[in-house]
């Protein structure tokens, strides 16, 4: 009788950061963030793990009296590299450093949980009682990258050559496998005196019944799907294209929306500062207008809602702002 294998149920830090990508796609950052693992052992155990917004020194005294393996900071501790790790000192560098020698993990996820569906836009239109959004910016869905691949075979090798390329990794679109589009053609070529082609003469134009054989390869099988193409194609030189292929638009950042409902900005200031929590809440503008749409950019707003034709009506929700572009606000009749 075969022995019962026990189910684990441990944990490791690959894991946690798996299930973080899938929650908030890396791919979903900011091009100047630095989200991800920031300081991981992969292999280490996850018995506790801790949220925080920033990692500081508090957040580790904390980490450690609790004995947890794993903090996902919303803030990453690092933004740009640095060449030294020391302490003591006042950078953010010495926090991590603490985590390192007490084999704390340190995962950020930052503006890709702010793009992601459910994210922390997406919380925040829904407090503001939005409930149709659409992104300041589309992205393109994460994964890897895929290729077209379209090959001139004669109908008598079709069937040949596509299962080839199957064999080889070619024509897998999620579950599905050996899926390829074809379609008939005729092809001409005109062989020099050092050729020697399967179908004609050289020195004569030629004219063959063939079939235009396509299907998506992935990046890293493709060179091996090309060479077991080439391989099992009878012509001399295989008439082939490759085309980098665009993955389908997703959510970016940012929220934009509009109310559901009559809303001023005194009343939405007010709303916002009792559900969040907040102590204080501040405005741009006269606090007795009339909202119509919300640009939502959670954290500092930087350039983000300029991406906008801001007017009349509109309000920015953010959580910091500068003073020059809160002017530029103002100026365009926006709050």
């Amino acid at each position: 009788m075969g022995k019962r294998m026990k189910r684990s149920n441990r944990v490791t830090v690959a894991d946690m950061c798996r299930a973080m990508d899938t929650i908030a796609p890396i791919a979903l950052a900011q091009d100047w963030d630095n989200v991800g693992p920031i300081a991981c052992d992969m292999n280490q155990t996850v018995k506790r793990a801790m949220l925080c917004i920033d990692l500081t020194h508090a957040v580790v005294d904390e980490a450690i009296k609790l004995k947890v393996d794993f903090i996902m900071a919303y803030h990453p501790p690092i933004f740009r590299p640095v060449s030294r790790l020391n302490t003591p000192g006042n950078g953010t560098e010495t926090v991590l450093l603490r985590c390192i020698k007490a084999g704390i993990s340190v995962y950020s996820a930052h503006t890709a949980l702010d793009a992601a569906e459910g994210g922390t836009n997406d919380v925040l239109a829904s407090l503001c009682g939005i409930k149709q959004t659409e992104p300041l910016d589309y992205v393109e869905e994460p994964g890897a990258i895929e290729y077209k691949l379209a090959i001139f075979v004669p109908e008598a090798e079709v069937e040949t050559v596509a299962e080839a390329i199957f064999a080889a990794g070619g024509g897998v679109i999620g579950d599905y496998t050996k899926c390829s589009f074809r379609i008939p053609g005729r092809g001409s070529f005109f062989g020099g005196d050092t050729t020697d082609p399967t179908i004609g003469k050289p020195g004569k134009l030629e004219f063959v019944d063939e079939f235009r054989l396509e299907c998506v390869v992935s990046a890293k099988a493709l060179p091996k799907v090309v060479s077991a193409m080439i391989a099992a194609h009878s012509y001399e030189e295989p008439a082939y294209d490759i085309y980098p292929t665009r993955r389908r638009a997703v959510r970016g950042i940012g929220r934009v929306g509009m109310f559901n409902r009559e809303m001023t900005l005194d009343k939405l200031a007010r709303k916002l500062k009792k559900v969040t929590g907040a102590g204080c809440v501040q405005l741009v503008g006269d606090r007795f207008s009339v909202l119509q749409r919300a640009v939502l950019v959670v954290g500092a707003a930087g350039s983000l809602p300029f991406k906008m034709e801001l007017g009349e009506g509109d309000v920015i929700v953010t959580g910091e702002i500068r003073h020059h572009d809160a002017l530029a606000i103002e100026r365009m009749g926006s709050t």
